[in-house]
Order: C-alpha cells, then sequence, then structure tokens
C-alpha cells in the first residue's frame, strides 16, 4: 500500500520555517513512494485562526513548490480539508466514546482546577499538577457546561516505535486524563487529530520532536476505537544558538521572511531539508535528487542550531548556479524585485541577457534586482563618489575617443567590443585602467559592475553610445 501522509498546519499566522521543513519531509517521502501528501487546516482555535493565515500558508507552500494531492482548492474523497467544517464528525465520535465508559464529562471549573494547581504549588514547588480524576465517576449531568476527559487507564503502559526514536514506552499511571473538547464544543488537538487521521487513511505522521508528548495520549485513543495507528517519525527540532527553541527574537521565522529577502525556494528547502536530515557529507541537492534519495533512516535525533551565514550560503549556491536554477527560473524571480524598484514591466529578452552577468556576485534576488537596476533605467542613477572620481576632465577626452573607436564596430558582441578596446588602448598608449572605471561609471552610474565589455554588449550599440556621450558631458561640466 502506498503511503499516505499529511502537513496539518494551525492558520495563526505565517507558515513558520520549522512547518516548511516538516512540510518538506512529509513531501519528500510521498513523492519518493508514489504516495498521497494530504493538506489540512486544523483551524479549531477559533480564537486564533483566520483566512488571511490560510491564505499566507497555502502561498508560501506553492512558491516552495509542496504540492498537495489532496485538501483546500484540489479536494478530495476524505473532504473538508477544515477541521472548522468537520465538528460533526467529532462530537459523533466522542459522544461514542462517553457511551463506551471510556470518556467523561467534566464540571471542574477553571477557578477550581487554578486553586488546585495552587494548592499542590505550595505543597511541592518542583511537582506538575495533574488533573486527580474529580468528575471521573460523577454522575453525568450534560445541560452544565463541561468539558470532555478521555478515561486514561491506571495502569499498565502505552507503547509505539518511532521511525526516528525507536521504541517509546509511556506508563499510563503517569498520564492525565486529559481533556478532549472544550467548553465551547470545540475539540482539542489530540481528538481532531486522530479522528482525521484515521478518517483520511494516514499512513504515517511526521511531526516535530515537540509533539511526542501527545504521541501515547492519541495512541490511547487509537486503541479506544479500535483503530489501527499510523506510524509516527518526530523529527529534531530547530534550536537558536543559545539551544532554546527557534523564535522571532532570534531570526526570520517564517517563509514569507525569506522569500521578500530574496532567497529562492529550493536554497530555503535545501537548508531546512539538512535540519536534522543527511546524505553522507552532500551539501546542496537539487529537487529531483531529494526525492530520490530521502529516507527516514538518515533523520537524526539531535535537535540543530539554526545558522542564518549558513543558510544565506545555500540560498546563494542555489541562485548562481544553473544546474540548480535555470536562466528562465531566475528571470521570473526576481522580475518582481525590478518591480519593487520602480522598474515596470521589465524586458524580458534584457534580463536574460543581464542576468548571467550577475550571477556570480548576486547573493540574494534583492541584490540581483539591486545588480540589474542600471539596464533598466533611461539614465543611470549616478554615485557620486564614483562620479566624482572618475568622471573628471582628464577622462572626458579619453571617453570621447573610445566612444569613436566603438561606434566603428560592426558586429556588437563582448569579444568583438573587447578587442576594440584592447586596439584603442594600444593606439592611445593606455592601459584598461585609464578609461575603464570612467567608461563603467558612465554605462552604469556606480564603480562596481559585470565586466565592462559584457556590460556593452547586454546595452547594445545605442545606449552604450548614448551614456557614454551623457558621462563625457559630466566628466567636462
Amino acid at each position: 500500500m502506498k503511503p499516505r501522509l499529511r502537513f496539518a498546519p494551525s492558520p495563526s499566522g505565517y507558515l513558520h520555517i520549522g512547518g516548511a521543513r516538516t512540510a518538506l519531509f512529509n513531501w519528500l517521502w510521498a513523492r519518493s513512494q508514489g504516495g498521497t501528501f494530504v493538506l489540512r487546516v486544523e483551524d479549531t482555535d477559533q480564537e486564533r485562526s483566520s483566512l488571511d493565515s490560510v491564505r499566507a500558508i497555502l502561498d508560501a507552500l506553492k512558491w516552495l513548490g509542496l504540492d498537495w494531492d489532496e485538501g483546500p482548492e484540489v479536494g478530495g474523497p476524505f473532504g473538508s480539508y477544515f477541521q472548522s467544517e468537520r465538528k460533526a464528525l467529532y462530537r459523533e465520535s466522542v459522544e461514542r466514546l462517553i457511551r463506551e465508559g471510556k470518556a467523561y464529562r467534566c464540571y471542574c471549573t477553571k477557578e477550581e482546577l487554578d486553586r488546585a494547581r495552587e494548592a499542590l504549588k505550595q505543597q511541592n514547588p518542583k511537582a506538575a499538577f495533574v488533573y486527580p480524576g474529580t468528575c471521573r465517576d460523577r454522575h453525568d449531568e450534560p445541560a452544565l457546561p463541561h468539558v470532555v476527559r478521555f478515561k486514561t487507564p491506571r495502569d499498565g503502559s502505552t507503547d509505539f516505535v518511532d521511525k526516528v526514536f525507536g521504541a517509546i514506552s509511556t506508563p499510563n499511571h503517569a498520564q492525565q486524563d486529559f481533556v478532549l473538547v472544550r467548553t465551547d464544543g470545540y475539540p482539542l488537538y489530540n481528538l481532531a487529530a486522530v479522528v482525521d487521521d484515521h478518517a483520511m487513511e494516514i499512513s504515517l505522521v511526521a511531526r516535530g520532536r515537540d509533539h511526542i508528548g501527545n504521541t501515547p495520549q492519541q495512541v490511547l485513543l487509537y486503541n479506544a476505537f479500535g483503530w489501527k495507528a499510523p506510524e509516527f517519525a518526530h523529527l529534531p527540532m530547530m534550536l537558536n544558538a543559545k539551544g532554546e527553541k527557534l523564535s522571532k527574537r532570534h531570526a526570520s521565522v517564517s517563509v514569507q521572511d525569506y522569500r521578500e529577502r530574496g532567497f529562492s525556494p529550493m536554497g530555503v528547502l535545501n537548508y531546512l531539508v539538512r535540519f536534522g536530515w543527511s546524505f553522507g557529507d552532500q551539501e546542496i541537492f537539487a529537487r529531483s535528487e531529494l526525492i530520490r534519495v530521502f529516507d527516514w533512516e538518515r533523520v537524526n535525533k539531535s535537535d540543530g542550531k539554526f545558522d542564518e551565514k549558513k543558510f544565506a550560503d545555500v540560498a546563494f549556491e542555489h541562485l548562481k548556479r544553473d544546474d540548480l536554477t535555470s536562466l528562465d527560473e531566475y528571470v521570473d524571480w526576481v522580475r518582481p524585485f525590478l518591480t519593487a524598484r520602480g522598474i515596470e514591466n521589465p524586458s524580458n529578452e534584457l534580463l536574460h541577457a543581464a542576468v548571467p552577468g550577475i550571477r556570480e556576485r548576486a547573493r540574494t534576488l534583492v541584490d540581483a534586482a539591486s545588480d540589474l537596476e542600471f539596464y533598466f533605467r533611461a539614465t543611470p542613477e549616478m554615485d557620486d563618489k564614483a562620479r566624482q572620481k572618475f568622471l573628471t576632465a582628464e577622462s572626458a577626452p579619453r571617453l570621447k575617443s573610445l566612444s569613436s573607436a566603438l561606434a566603428e564596430v560592426t558586429s556588437w558582441t563582448a569579444s568583438t567590443l573587447e578587442e576594440a578596446g584592447k586596439r584603442f588602448a594600444e593606439r592611445e598608449g593606455l592601459e584598461l585602467k585609464h578609461f575603464a572605471q570612467a567608461a563603467r561609471v558612465a554605462l552604469t552610474g556606480r564603480s562596481a559592475s559585470p565586466p565592462l565589455f559584457d556590460v556593452m554588449a547586454v546595452l547594445g550599440r545605442e545606449q552604450t553610445l548614448a551614456r557614454l556621450a551623457r558621462g563625457i558631458e559630466l566628466a567636462g561640466a
């Protein structure tokens, strides 16, 4: 049977990179095994969930290329894929547990439980509060406000085998009668996840290690319903430099942040997949390669520390290598960053000609847009320091002679232009340094750019000569 995996985000904000890593591992296994990747929105927390967050999460997954086979906008045989629209199923399931004596209504108020916690704290400050089962055998009064709790067995243990952490056994006496349904009728995570994973025939649940403590409770629920539990795989955590759980205070933590910073989708995924998984010493992967080599045996148990510099290095490697990012992809990705700089509808032909010259140095798409901007301005924006340093009275006659020499070039390519430049230098008794920087500033408005004759070839004859003429005017001013 081919595996069915799911990613089930809570729509209370943007897609966290930790969530993206979880989605990636599930997606990779589904794709490598010819299985099904399901997207399910866990939106039962009505106070925190929003449609804007749903849209942001879907948009981030699409940008990353993590397409889903079933879920929102796609549909499927087990819909709805929004938990808020599946309340009837949860209600039916919990009523069954109550009828069978495996769950009960609890009427303890928050104030009563808070007093019990405080009393325990006074007796033993280090003790963890465990619900004492006050309502476990209480007479049922469904009209009164209540939650529903699972009746956890008092003896024995709950066992499961994790694909990453191995065999895990939890004594039942160490577990409490956990809540299944809140007073507002909405299910908590454990109930909704189990009911949905069973209904959607999920065969493997892969999620962050912070959920491993929930798993015994979910296994208890599978047993209570008489359902076969799926396999479980818990992933190591992303930590900050101090070993704390990664949060907004320590780094950009949403996929959207890295998109806006000019990282490529695969650059993000490549860094995330190496966070808890390895394939020998290999650091850089293409998407198709990851699908081919990913397996659970190579997922490690140790949490890792988030490294912004390494993340940026991996993302840059993907941008600069044409075997990882095609020219067409690069052009498509950099276009909105040029638009953000006020360049409307940048020429596709000019982009394809200009991008190869900046790929080796532009670490992000933001950098790339900055490096490319001068090509798309009618007149380049001049850097004052570069202008004052290089567009001098001494450089004006040299630029004028260079322009005349270039005007005679019939085949306007980088190589023929470079040859013309060399002949000009020999004739005038000059070296390249005597005129190249002045020409660069005239053409680009800056002192650093792609190779000079490459710039001329991309700009074309008319633009090159026009910009040199303007540079001559500025130098003579």
